[in-house]
């Protein structure tokens, strides 16, 4: 029972005492029921004092006790007058401002911490416990390259993205360095922090692509330069000695087999310049001159040029272009070089797997989609995960005589138009080259 009801009961009790005095016997004097009637008074007043002295002030703070459970901060509680209770009224009071004032904190600096997350550079990946997708911020979103819905409340292998997986793949507390097959490279980053005392996970992801794109073409820009300038000069010497001596040999009898050899020689000095050329030329890639250009005109002109070579590869070039895509500023010259490029190994990789024993007929479709995208897909020999991450990767190939710029001349091109971009072979077995404008007219 409460202090409030043993008062009342004891009240009841003292009334019931001075009712039944009414009924003493006559022999009683009536100066003993003046002194039980004084007692009893004294015993009222005493009850009156100590429910103004204690069980007020105790439902006093017990109603603070209820604020502070329906945590109610604003609230404050009014002096009762007794000095114990005004000293817990005081201290509540405090107590009260005190936690008021830490939650404003805390709301500020959550709603600071919110802005900061969605304005931040960097990608955030927020888990709950069951390590599923709770919140990511905008920039996680934009790498990512999928709607929120689709990726929030899911595990990451779940999650169709190759961003996503490489995510799974990194352990507590550990950073990896990730390239994709859009030629982004990530640092990424898994730690955790204690939300109600159980440990969150999230991921921290920075771009990368820019710096190391900036080092690599730095790196191999310093070695190609050098390379072409010792091999140019050292071919020019030996080309002009030996033609001089084919010329002379030319006219002795019985030199026929020695001047073929030095043929042979002239032809391979000439071979290895223009090997080197074409090494230097991915240096010296122009700047764009961007004019608005007609999308699907240029990539119909790319497809009518490929059809000669698809046909001499017995492969079927097909085209399909969306009347509602806009008008995008590019280069014309340099941008109907990546799309041959691109169609030109989507033809030699439909070889590869012809000469792997493979008879199906080869394919290639090149469709462009609103609102400036355009789409090369093949169904060749397709692109394994572990060749995914190195594709645009400077001097890297899977052919057997590929030199490793091609891919490396596409990224350069699509990333000086600020084109997004990416190379994959999909569940369907198809292999589909993307690139998409982020700007248009």
């Amino acid at each position: 029972m409460s202090i409030k009801a043993y008062f009342y009961v004891w009240a009841l009790l003292l009334i019931a005492l001075g009712a039944g005095l009414f009924f003493l016997p006559s022999d009683k004097t009536v100066y003993h029921i003046y002194i039980v009637m004084a007692y009893i008074l004294c015993v009222l007043v005493y009850l009156i004092v100590f429910y103004h002295k204690i069980v007020k002030p105790m439902h006093t703070i017990g109603n603070g006790m209820e604020l502070l459970r329906e945590q109610d901060f604003s609230s404050r509680l009014s002096p009762v007058g007794q000095y114990e209770a005004d000293r817990i009224v005081n201290i509540f009071n405090r107590m009260m401002d005190q936690l008021k004032q830490e939650r404003l904190r805390l709301r500020e600096q959550n709603m600071f911490l919110d802005l900061l997350i969605k304005a931040s550079p960097m990608g955030v990946v927020i888990l709950d416990l069951s390590d599923n997708v709770s919140q990511l911020n905008p920039m996680a979103v934009r790498m990512m390259d999928l709607p929120e819905d689709k990726v929030v409340g899911r595990h990451l292998e779940d999650v169709r993205c190759p961003l996503a997986h490489e995510l799974s793949l990194i352990k507590p507390d550990q950073t990896a360095v990730v390239r994709l097959n859009d030629a982004n490279i990530y640092k990424c980053t898994r730690s955790s922090f204690v939300d109600c005392g159980f440990p969150h996970p999230f991921f921290l992801i920075e771009r990368m692509t820019d710096e190391l794109m900036r080092a690599e073409r730095k790196a191999y820009e310093k070695v190609i330069r050098m390379i072409a300038h010792e091999v140019n000069n050292t071919t020019a010497g030996i080309t002009s000695t030996l033609d001089t001596v084919h010329q002379t040999l030319v006219e002795e009898a019985g030199m026929e087999d020695i001047c073929e050899v030095m043929r042979v020689c002239i032809e391979r000095c000439y071979s290895m310049s223009r090997f080197i050329t074409r090494f230097a030329d991915v240096v010296k890639i122009p700047e764009p001159n961007l004019k608005p250009c007609d999308l699907n005109g240029v990539v119909m002109n790319c497809a009518r040029f490929m059809e000669g070579m698809s046909e001499e590869h017995e492969v079927t070039l097909r085209w399909a272009c969306d009347a509602d895509v806009k008008t995008v500023n590019l280069d014309e010259a340099l941008f109907e070089q990546v799309v041959v490029n691109i169609i030109k190994n989507a033809v030699e990789s439909i070889v590869a797997k012809r000469e792997g024993g493979d008879e199906r007929p080869g394919e290639v479709w090149i469709r462009t989609k609103a609102p400036a995208e355009v789409e090369i897909e093949d169904n060749g020999a397709g692109i394994s995960q572990e060749t995914e991450s190195k594709l645009f990767s400077p001097f890297f190939s899977t052919k057997p005589n590929g030199q490793g710029i091609g891919l490396v001349f596409i990224r350069e091109v699509l990333t000086r138009h600020k084109c997004t971009f990416s190379l994959r072979t999909y569940e369907d077995g198809l292999t589909r080259f993307r690139i998409r404008f982020s700007t248009t007219t």
